[in-house]
């Protein structure tokens, strides 16, 4: 979200073409020029210091801060990592929003300022299409009416107190002494902070929850794959979920403690086949594909929504560990970004009390008060992604006045929102919306006709001027979500943790427990939809049937849970939670296929079955297992290929008695990894739809079958990929791994066979391709690594580049290489248990990461460990902006204090935040 300098001049200057176009140019110079000061370039060394300090944090002797009712101590360890001690919860808010201002307010106030779709306000005209979206969605509206309806009045106390802190800090305060950032934004608007609210805490739910909001992407990929592929060629694409070979986490049926079974006939009956959406959702590939491009802009502070993201989390019972007590490791999968989205810290009741109810310490949101994952002094808990289906599209039958329902048109509910531009005029929008949500087809040109062109079958209405589409989904609904937080926060065994997660409506995550009695659970919340029979959420709805609508929510006392299991330990990794024959209610159909959570099992079970038991050191190699599955299936099948071509051969030759890890130095694994690539191009990617296709990847296709009469002799249709790199398909995920596990025995199925294209002859068969997959692969990475394959190396083509989530993605090369960090060479791949996502539709580069790593000791907490993927801060220069990376990147982990004593010992700063005297 770059600063906007196009429209930077104002409404006066754009009258006068030459001077609106020179007081441009004058701006970027200015900028540019800031920018050598900041960075310390040429003769602004002294300014761009003094500049660069006068944001950085204070954090020794003591500041007056208003509201506080006693003494705060801020004790900080050599990485900044702040642990607070105070006497009442509002104290600790409240120093916690302060503490969290110092490192991060302006990560906070982009933030906040995207959940309320106010970017323009900050960043111009650039941003209006992004906010529109982000307004007809309604994340702040949403937040304020959970504020004001549904949340406890505990929880708005803390919110409230946590607000008061960060406003105490901005207090007389301009943006140049907040962060360098607002130093660069004020040379092109006249931008300044404003202050925080209770709700702009809570909106940030909302942004977590957008990201991890299950299959809506896979919703609309399947409908646009329908113009080139037929059903069976789909479904081949969308295999069903290997219970077999990879365990759900849950392997028995939940059932409820009241009745102790499950009601098979929860949902309402009746056979809506004939109202099947295939028919109405046919031929909306040019709509579905804009609504597609448009979630692309939407900023994804979590990481791109596709099925290679996800998380790792897993316990170990105290009778399987070296301590004698559980073990728990956590690590999340998320964008890259700088600062990292999680931000470490202690919260410390001196004593606990009525008033003062929390000792806990963990990974926290800036702008968020709380501990998202962590411990306090009885349990610890992680958590993954569920991606439980909670979104669905409908088509809306819509005209002037209103939407067609059940044979009736009612009317829409509407509101106007003023979108407030940097530099430029004010923009107004209406948002329309039906019995089934926003009309997110109003916010793009294309999508306004949705259904225009698309055959409809008799059970749909006539189309007349298309279809629009509306977007059901549960965070659009005030929920209790912030309550949750606090209450795990509090928690001291798994009835007061599974109470509290009741709460965690959304996103619906996969919990994981332990605590100090030795005892070990899971627990599967969440606001997930009852669809009708008959429907599943995999393709868009119609929106004019009533008998498509949800009809309610599983009851939480119904949702899969797991306590003390025989097994002795309980893996999450984004697999299916339970086998769907075994549980009544679909939580979703579009798990991850459950590589790395069955890899985690493996190297847990071993473990057991060959009678050691699983330490610390255990639990931190397991996060850095760099195995690929994919590899183990595909090299043996490689090698057995004869290669005439003596380059390509020295080449094969590297994955002969290869191990299949992928470690930074290993050039197998960087060889393997092309060849995978390139076998997903040959075999699925250039017979995909240009809509899912990476952009720039262009190719030969026969004309489209509506475009009239076609000879034999009438040329191919040059056609270009739309989709965005970390977005498109296909991604080489584990999905792709099963796809290709169902058809590497058959030599002859038909998704092995390719057209010439320039080469000599059609790929015929599975080892053409592969072949030809080899010889590919062997000469992208002669252009990227170099002829000599002695000096190839995974991590030089699986690079981390941190960058600035703002002013560091798009804007001038100075100003990127001042706020932005890297490269850092990587090992681990896609799927792998280490992480390192990579989308091989586009490239090697690395689009998500474990986003920080724990394994927490519990009931001896002083010897857990942590690391984050940057830092503290986020200052740019400041010591702490990226000092945890190497140590990240080499898999290390820090040394945890949570003690009193412990935390005591490491400390190197303290502040003393002092209440005003009277």
């Amino acid at each position: 979200m770059p600063a906007n300098t196009t429209d930077a001049s104002g409404p006066s200057d754009a009258k006068k073409p030459g001077k609106k176009k020179k007081g441009r140019r004058v701006r970027l110079l200015l900028l540019v020029l800031v920018l050598a000061l900041v960075a310390g370039v040429g003769f602004g060394a002294y300014w761009s210091v003094s500049t660069v300090r006068a944001s950085y944090p204070q954090t020794t002797g003591t500041i007056t801060l208003d509201g506080l009712s006693g003494d705060v101590e801020v004790k900080r360890d050599s990485y900044g990592i702040p642990q607070i001690y105070a006497d009442s919860d509002a104290d600790l808010f409240r120093a916690q929003g302060f503490v969290q201002a110092q490192d991060r307010f302006w990560e906070m106030d982009v933030r906040r300022h995207m959940t309320a779709g106010r970017l323009s306000e900050m960043f111009g005209s650039g941003q209006v299409e992004t906010d529109a979206f982000l307004r007809t969605l309604g994340w702040r509206k949403v937040a304020q009416e959970e504020y004001d309806t549904v949340l406890d009045e505990s929880t708005k106390r803390n919110l409230q107190a946590y607000a008061e802190g960060v406003n105490a800090y901005l207090k007389g305060k301009e943006g140049r002494d907040i962060s360098v950032e607002y130093a660069a934004l004020g040379l092109t608007n006249d931008y300044k902070p404003t202050e925080w609210t209770p709700v702009d805490s809570v909106a940030w739910l909302k942004a977590m929850a957008w990201d991890l909001r299950g299959n809506m992407q896979d919703e609309i990929d399947r409908s646009l794959l329908t113009s080139r592929l037929d059903k069976g060629q789909i479904e081949d694409l969308y295999p069903e979920y290997p219970y077999k070979t990879h365990k759900p986490i849950v392997d028995r049926g939940a059932v409820s403690p009241v009745t102790g079974k499950f009601d098979l006939d929860a949902t309402p009956s009746g056979d809506i086949g004939a109202a099947t959406p295939q028919g109405a959702t046919e031929g909306l590939n040019t709509q579905l594909s804009a609504l597609s491009d448009t979630l692309d802009e939407i900023p994804a502070l979590l990481g791109p929504n596709g099925n290679g993201i996800g998380s790792n989390s897993w316990v170990v019972d105290g009778k399987h560990t070296t301590t004698g007590k559980a073990l728990l490791a956590n690590d999340p999968h998320l964008a890259p970004m700088l600062p990292s989205l999680w931000y470490q810290m202690g919260l410390h009741c001196r004593e606990l009390s009525k008033t003062c109810q929390y000792d806990t310490a963990g990974y926290t949101f800036s702008g968020m008060p709380g501990v998202v994952i962590g411990h306090n002094q009885d349990i610890a808990w992680g958590l993954t992604n569920l991606g439980a289906d909670v979104t669905d599209l409908f088509l809306e039958k819509v005209s002037d006045d209103g939407y067609l329902y059940d044979n009736k048109v009612k009317p829409f509910t509407t509101r106007e929102e003023t979108i407030k531009v940097a530099g430029g005029r004010d923009r107004k929008i209406t948002v329309r919306e039906t019995e089934n949500g926003p009309l997110v087809s109003d916010r793009s040109k294309e999508l306004d006709k949705v259904g225009q062109k698309a055959p409809v079958t008799n059970a749909a209405p006539d189309r007349a001027d298309g279809y629009a589409v509306a977007l059901k989904w549960t965070a659009l609904e005030p929920g209790k979500s912030m309550d949750a937080v606090f209450a795990i926060n509090r928690a001291k065994d798994f009835t007061t943790f599974r109470a509290a997660a009741e709460n965690f409506e959304v996103p619906s995550q996969n919990l994981i427990y332990a605590d100090t009695e030795g005892n070990i659970g899971y627990q599967a919340p969440g606001k997930i939809p009852v669809r009708s029979k008959g429907f599943d959420g995999t393709v868009p709805a119609p929106g004019w049937d009533p008998r498509y609508k949800w009809t309610g929510y599983i009851p939480f006392d119904e949702l899969p849970y797991e306590y003390n299991p025989e097994r002795g330990y309980i893996v999450t990794a984004n697999q299916a939670v339970i086998d769907e024959s075994k549980y009544p209610h679909l939580l979703t159909k579009d798990w991850g296929y459950g590589t790395r959570s069955q890899r985690i099992n493996d190297l847990i079970a071993q473990k057991i079955k060959g009678g050691e038991k699983v330490s610390t050191d255990d639990m931190q190699k397991m996060q850095m297992d760099n195995t690929s599955e994919i590899a183990a299936l595909l090299v043996p099948e490689l090698l057995k290929i004869n290669i005439s071509d003596p380059s390509v051969r020295e080449a094969q030759k590297l994955l002969e008695g290869w191990d299949y890890t992928q470690e930074p130095d290993s050039a197998a694994a960087a060889y393997f990894n092309g060849v995978w690539r390139n076998i997903l191009k040959l075999a699925f990617g250039n017979k995909l739809p240009k809509e899912l296709r990476v952009k720039g990847d262009c190719i030969n296709v026969p004309p489209a079958k509506n475009s009239g009469p076609v000879d034999a002799q009438r040329k191919l249709v040059r056609e270009c990929g739309q989709r965005a790199g970390d977005s498109a398909q296909p991604d080489g995920g584990d999905r792709w791994f099963q796809v290709v596990r169902d058809i590497v025995k058959d030599q002859d199925n038909e998704w092995w066979k390719a057209p010439a294209r320039g080469r000599e002859e059609a790929l015929e068969s599975r080892d053409d391709l592969f072949a030809q997959a080899m010889e590919d692969a062997r000469w992208e990475l002669t252009a990227k690594l170099g002829k000599d394959i002695s000096t190839w190396s995974w991590g030089r083509l699986h690079r981390l580049m941190l960058k600035n989530q703002t002013l560091g993605t798009e804007g001038p090369d100075l100003l990127q290489r001042a706020l932005n960090r890297g490269p850092w060479n990587l090992g681990g791949g896609e799927a792998a248990v280490n992480a390192t996502g990579w989308n091989a539709a586009s490239g090697y580069e690395v689009i998500w990461v474990p986003s920080m790593r724990m394994v927490v000791n519990v009931g001896e907490w002083d010897k857990s460990r942590w690391i984050n993927l940057s830092g503290a801060s986020g200052h740019a220069f400041n010591a702490h902006y990226t000092d945890q990376t190497d140590k990240w990147a080499k898999g290390e982990l820090l040394d945890w204090s949570f003690g009193a004593d412990a935390v005591g010992e490491s400390t190197v700063d303290t502040l003393t935040l002092k209440p005003r005297q009277p």
